[in-house]
């Protein structure tokens, strides 16, 4: 096995498993899309450890712990239609395209939509629009069955809540630092939502 190869293997085994992600097929796309593909050269070395690594702009990539556990929890079908808030370096991007139907990426950063486009385009993956706006912008009579927030916010907006179908489900991290907490919510019904907390966190806001 080249260090790449390892390093992949020891992410996944030391530091996904151990976290409760045990889901075959989130697991099986962890090991297929190549992580370093998705970071910057300076910062190659760290692509598989469980820390935040600088994008550019004031972004990080999440921990990979936290996004196998976003991933898990989601709980994507491959006929889901999901909308990703904040597509950052394409990484999180992929892994919901290797699992759904189709993904809308959103950020307000227009040098971050290509950056994610290049990345997710060189993995082979073409079931992803990618569109320059902000989540306050994102259209509640939309409908998606999944919601996929990559960075922090201080509240649940409500207009991504409507924007999912019943039965839909968002994961999201809200709170002030220190502590913050990473939320499942699903659409129950027309006007009712339930809300899991997963675990507690602290992570960079959503930027833009």
């Amino acid at each position: 096995m080249t260090d790449t190869a390892v390093a992949k293997f020891n992410m996944i085994e030391q530091q996904i498993r151990p976290w409760e992600v045990l889901d075959s097929q989130v697991l099986s796309v962890l090991a297929r899309i190549n992580r370093e593909d998705f970071v910057r050269d300076p910062y190659k070395g760290l692509a598989y450890a469980d820390c935040q690594i600088p994008i550019g702009n004031g972004v990080s990539m999440l921990p990979p712990t936290v996004e196998g556990r976003m991933l898990q929890a989601l709980l994507i079908e491959p006929g889901d239609q999901v909308l990703e808030v904040g597509c950052g370096c394409g990484y999180v991007t992929a892994c919901l395209a290797s699992l759904a139907q189709h993904v809308t990426s959103i950020d307000t950063r227009d040098e971050l939509v290509e950056l994610a486009r290049g990345n997710v385009e060189n993995c082979g993956l073409s079931n992803v629009d990618y569109v320059s706006t902000g989540l306050t912008q994102v259209d509640d009579s939309l409908a998606y069955d999944v919601i996929a927030v990559t960075g922090s916010l201080a509240t649940v907006p409500e207009n991504l809540q409507r924007a999912l179908k019943v039965g839909g489900r968002m994961f999201v991290i809200v709170g002030q630092s220190p502590v913050m907490e990473a939320l499942l919510i699903t659409r129950v019904g027309e006007s009712e939502w339930t809300t899991q907390s997963l675990f507690e966190t602290d992570l960079p806001r959503l930027g833009g």
